[in-house]
């Protein structure tokens, strides 16, 4: 079985969204000693325990309800039915103060074409400590020697390697293919999901014209998570520059920043 704690680094590491409850003080008789945790899934499963039965099912509710609402809160429930505390009714009647502390909603970068462009964006997400997913469809270019700090480097065609990805709403999506179709079957793909950002590469013309014919297709190419051509304008074309001013415009959004010059701005 796997360590809680592996599983916490493994989870943050995936950007996962968690709450981690540790029972860290406990009075009478109560079902687990302080040091007890239990890791809390958005979905309410759960990985390890707390001491089960009433408690349990309490402290999976205050941790759902957390991952909407804040960072981390200590609650303390009382196994008994009289007391100011959380009362759970239960025959031990002792009392347990249980940490909740929310995980995740961290970026998750998800980059489709690993050439020149794709690979320098994983080096800065690397550098910028984000977790990042490389997709490509050719053998020699997804290997996960060639990105060594990368969550998962996935062999798939393009079409079908959305499925396989945990793209969720705090992710962003880079589209950098070795092929205009390509390019365009990630897009496609990128805006049937929950992704917060799609960035699509290319001159104004090309992405002009695959809009249009995604248009013609049905796609909505409309839709404002799509940033193509895709980055800040930095005035040069490098794969380094390109790959740094698309990482920019997405810490820009993520951070809900306006890019001004420092210098200029008031304090």
């Amino acid at each position: 079985m796997q360590d809680i704690f592996s599983r916490i680094a493994q989870l943050k590491n995936e950007g996962a969204s968690f709450v981690l409850a540790t029972v860290v003080h406990s009075e009478g008789s109560t079902p687990r000693e302080p040091g007890a945790r239990m890791i809390v899934l958005p979905d309410g499963k759960v990985e390890g325990t707390v001491g089960g039965g009433a408690l349990e099912k309490r402290v999976i509710e205050d941790a759902i309800r957390l991952m909407g609402e804040g960072s981390s809160k200590k609650y303390v429930y009382d196994m008994g039915k009289d007391g100011k505390d959380i009362q759970l009714g239960m025959i031990c009647g002792g009392k347990t103060e249980v940490l909740l502390e929310r995980f995740g909603k961290s970026v998750k970068i998800f980059i489709f074409g690993a050439g020149h462009v794709g690979k320098k964006c994983a080096e800065m997400c690397a550098l910028l400590n984000l977790p990042f997913w490389v997709v490509d469809d050719r053998t020699d270019f997804a290997r996960s020697e060639i990105f060594p700090g990368a969550v998962e480097v996935l062999l798939s065609d393009f079409s079908s390697s959305f499925s396989k990805l945990p793209i969720d709403q705090n992710s962003y999506v880079i589209i950098a293919t070795y092929g205009h179709q390509y390019d365009g079957t990630c897009l496609e793909g990128a805006v049937r999901t929950e992704a917060r950002y799609i960035g699509m590469i290319g001159s104004r013309r090309k992405v002009k014209t695959l809009l249009q014919k995604l248009k013609e297709k049905g796609v909505n190419v409309d839709d404002p998570r799509i940033y193509a051509p895709v980055g800040l304008h930095l005035g040069d074309n490098s794969p380094e520059e390109i790959s740094m001013s698309i990482l920019a415009e997405i810490v820009k959004l993520k951070s809900e920043g306006t890019a001004q010059h420092m210098r200029e701005m008031k304090e």
